[in-house]
């Protein structure tokens, strides 16, 4: 029996730029055989912190998932689509939106939103305390 798709989209966001794609595996799942919300909420991190590196020049680290909404379960063989896009540059951090879509790998070209998240990333220097975000990015 096949897993039904995800609300089918029309098209991508164009306003955000697709940073990560990932298909979860069944050591990611959790006992009903949909994917830990722990291994999705993992790899919004890694996608969300792609666009701040480019501004950072350096280190950071995650202070803040601002929001994170889970609409739908993820299965294994899903193919995860990882778009992000700044939302704020402060004097320290760089908070990003990210959106994840969908397909299934038996049913591609068809996406649907399962996660959405909010998350605020702080340049870090070597001892680990806030550092300026570089002006000249």
């Amino acid at each position: 029996m096949s897993t039904p798709s995800p609300s089918p989209l029309t098209a991508l966001p164009t306003d955000k730029e697709l940073v990560l794609k990932v298909i979860p595996m069944p050591a990611d799942c959790n006992a009903n055989g949909d994917i830990f919300g722990g291994w999705v909420m993992a790899q919004v991190d890694l996608a969300g912190s792609v666009l701040p590196a480019r501004y950072v020049q350096g280190r950071m680290a995650t202070v803040a998932v601002n929001e994170f909404i889970f609409k739908q379960p993820v299965r294994v063989g899903d193919i995860l689509s990882f778009f992000a896009s700044v939302e704020r540059i402060g004097n320290t951090s760089i908070t990003v939106q990210v959106e994840v879509y969908a397909e299934r790998f038996t049913d591609q070209g068809r996406y649907g939103k399962v996660t959405e998240a909010k998350l605020t990333y702080v340049a870090i220097d070597a001892q680990g305390k806030p550092r300026p975000v570089p002006k000249n990015s």
